[in-house]
């Protein structure tokens, strides 16, 4: 079985020096921990080790897993156990019911700016290889989603965008940049290549060329020049449409397109960093004029359009406004964000080139090219509880709660995977451990603790 024996031992009491052929034939590799005193552990991977996870197998009919990561310091860590009967059932329990059905889930994944494409390019390339394969590989997390800037982004070092010649509505000069072709292209290759399933990328643009803003500038406050239908918004249109053109060129095909990032930080507010503001009624008019008829009549026909791309609490306004000239084909995505709210145990905060640290929340992985080494962040392991075990296509399902959960900040959702497997995710904020009970109506119990500021997931096979 893989993993089991002294081979585990083995790699546990030595990791660094266990041979790379010897490591792999043990299958799931454990952390190598690191603590720095900023909340919890990291893990550490290199050119010659990482850990990985074993090959996903669903558990035989009765039977569940469970992997768990804590503050404590387990990263993933997989157990194992029965479904009981005729057991006592504990005040707290967690009763699923896979007759209630709500969204079903597109995936997990995260972006390739510039500064994740200069990061991972400082590393050897055994290390680079080592930092996909734990994003996207079996042996990862399994990452399926991948945002894609078209052009430069707050996590630039640099401002620019593919046709900054003044007036060039035929787009004669756009070109895609040396970010593009020698940074985001090859790693979004080299992760296709490692990845077992498809990876959904859908593109995003910060700001269009300065010529064609009110502002004639790509940061502040400011929006496309005149009004939908015009030259400024049909060549903004057929920008996004060279930009998908000129990826297909390197086998790089789009599942979808954003019609801006953050609309409004140049509509409402003035942001310092690139932007393109837009009301919703405004990106209404360009999306039924201009970006819509111009995807529809392209060879992209097939690319889906995400509109928005902001807060979520502006969410319920803009979906009326956009949906109310029937745009009813429009698709709406949680296209950014971190997992804060999962209570990630502080840990390093990613800083921009000038030394600023970089808003919003922490990131999965810190890079130390002087060390070619890259840690793994709690980030990481939080995220992986998602997208590891919760495919393509798993829809959320119903899960009753028997009271309410005192003294404790216990949070879950469930799923249904396209395979019929049922996947429960269990997160425990609180700094106390929690006792509870997992009910399968079809199955049996299952008898659980949440640890302190821990996160779970529990997987097993209903009958068919």
């Amino acid at each position: 079985m893989c993993g089991a024996g002294t081979g585990r031992e083995l790699l546990v009491a030595d990791t660094h020096r266990v041979s790379w052929a010897s490591a792999a034939a043990l299958c799931g590799r454990p952390c190598d921990a690191r603590d720095f005193g900023h909340g919890s552990l990291v893990c550490a991977c290199s050119a010659t080790y990482c850990d990985t996870l074993d090959p996903l197998v669903l558990p035989a009919p009765g039977t569940y897993i469970k992997y768990e990561s804590s503050k404590a310091g387990k990263r993933l860590e997989r157990s194992q156990g029965s479904f009981q009967h005729n057991t006592k059932t504990p005040d707290f329990h967690l009763t699923l019911d896979t007759a209630q059905r709500y969204q079903k889930v597109k995936g997990f994944g995260g972006s390739v700016t510039d500064s994740a494409a200069i990061n991972i390019q400082s590393l050897s390339k055994d290390a680079q290889n080592h930092l996909l394969r734990s994003y996207f590989s079996e042996e990862g997390i399994e990452y399926n989603l991948v945002r894609v800037p078209m052009a430069s982004t707050d996590f630039s070092i640099r401002l620019y965008t593919y046709a900054d010649a003044e007036g060039d509505f035929e787009l004669k000069h756009f070109n895609l940049t040396e970010e593009d072709t020698r940074m985001k292209i090859p790693i979004l290759q080299a992760a296709q290549k490692v990845a077992k399933r498809p990876l959904s990328l859908y593109a995003s643009p910060w700001t269009s060329p300065v010529w064609m803003k009110t502002n004639g500038a790509m940061t502040g406050r400011g929006t496309l020049k005149g009004s939908p239908g015009d030259k400024y918004h049909q060549t903004w249109a057929k920008y996004f449409i060279r930009f998908l053109d000129e990826y297909a060129k390197y086998n790089l095909t789009f599942w979808a397109v954003t019609a801006g990032n953050e609309p409004t930080a140049g509509e409402i507010v003035f942001y310092p960093f690139q932007c393109l503001g837009f009301s919703p009624e405004h990106q209404r008019d360009f999306i039924a004029r201009d970006l819509g008829p111009a995807l529809a009549n392209s060879s992209h026909r097939d690319v889906q359009l995400i509109i928005l791309d902001d807060q979520r609490v502006m969410l319920p306004y803009w979906a009326q406004v956009v949906s109310s000239h029937g745009l009813h084909w429009l698709l709406l995505l949680g296209a950014q964000g971190g997992a804060g709210w999962l209570g990630p145990w502080e840990q390093v905060q990613p800083q921009h080139p000038d030394g600023r640290a970089l808003r919003g929340p922490l990131t999965p992985i810190i890079v130390d090219s002087s060390k070619d080494i890259f840690y793994k962040q709690p980030m990481f392991y939080h995220l992986g509880h998602f997208s590891k075990f919760i495919p393509e296509g798993s829809q959320r399902v119903g899960l009753t709660v028997s009271k309410k959960c005192r003294r404790c900040d216990l949070e879950h959702s469930a799923f249904l995977r396209p395979d019929g497997a049922v996947v429960l995710v269990v997160l425990n904020r609180s700094p106390v451990d929690v006792s509870f009970g997992i009910s399968d109506p079809q199955l049996g119990f299952i008898e659980a603790t949440a640890p302190s500021d821990s996160i779970q997931t529990f997987l097993w096979k209903q009958p068919a």
